[in-house]
């Protein structure tokens, strides 16, 4: 669940920004931003992906306190946090954000605040944090990857294959990875024909992953190489213990 910025008294965006704009507002309202290491901003450069959500929150006798965790997805499946601290000095005043790169210069920031020492922070539970970016299990590489994607669905003889809402979802990919998948089923084992399954893992400009799962055998009427293409694991096992069951 992300928190919008009314919390910390900022105007929200108006439309959905990009991962720059969002780093270059953060950036912008920080008192500190001088000081963020540059290798860290030099990471997101390549960001396809952002989110932010309130991690604590603490308001007494007009002061208060926010802290807000922000975390881009880069392309190599990897992610980078940065940890904001909204607050003000006195009732009424306007809010001041510091952003820090780990949260052990967080806290040590926190406790320079002027705020009562005998009132505990108000810690929001752990389903509040992040979980929009999830760690990615393929190592991609960035390569023509919509055109691979196009080419395979192109290449598919099954008439179940997927639709053109897939296709024009994988339009957007950047980066792929093409591993081969084992463990066959069992008669399509004991056959004697030709079976491979291969997952097709795409990563999209918005940093979500989605995988085509393609089966390539020989049991054909002539014994030639057939392709198919299907959306799911499950779904191309079964494929591969119809055609074998067909041959057997």
């Amino acid at each position: 669940m992300s928190v919008p910025y009314e919390t910390a008294a900022y105007e929200p965006a108006e439309s959905p920004e990009s991962p720059e704009e969002h780093l270059a507002r953060l950036l912008g309202r920080a008192l500190n931003s001088f000081e963020l290491p540059d290798e860290a901003i030099r990471q997101l450069d390549c960001a396809l992906a952002h989110d932010s959500s309130l991690h604590s929150a603490h308001h007494s006798a007009g002061l208060h306190r926010e802290t807000y965790r922000h975390t881009w997805l880069l392309a190599d499946g990897s992610a980078v946090t940065l940890w904001e601290l909204v607050y003000n000095t006195a009732p009424g005043s306007d809010p001041q954000a510091e952003v820090y790169v780990d949260e052990e210069e967080l806290r040590a920031a926190t406790a320079r605040l002027p705020l009562p020492p005998d009132t505990p922070d108000f810690e929001l539970p752990v389903l509040l944090t992040l979980t929009a970016v999830p760690e990615t299990r393929h190592v991609y590489v960035p390569d023509d990857s919509a055109d691979h994607a196009r080419r395979l669905l192109r290449r598919a003889e099954n008439t179940d294959r997927p639709d053109a809402e897939t296709a024009q979802v994988l339009a957007t990919a950047f980066a792929h990875q093409i591993t081969q998948a084992f463990g066959r089923p069992g008669r399509a084992g004991r056959t004697g024909l030709s079976f491979s399954l291969y997952e097709h893992a795409f990563l999209l400009s918005d940093g979500r992953e989605m995988s085509l799962w393609e089966v390539e055998h020989t049991a054909t009427p002539d014994g030639r190489h057939m392709c198919e293409v299907y959306p799911s694991e499950v779904a191309a096992r079964e494929a591969m213990e119809r055609r074998a069951a067909r041959r057997s």
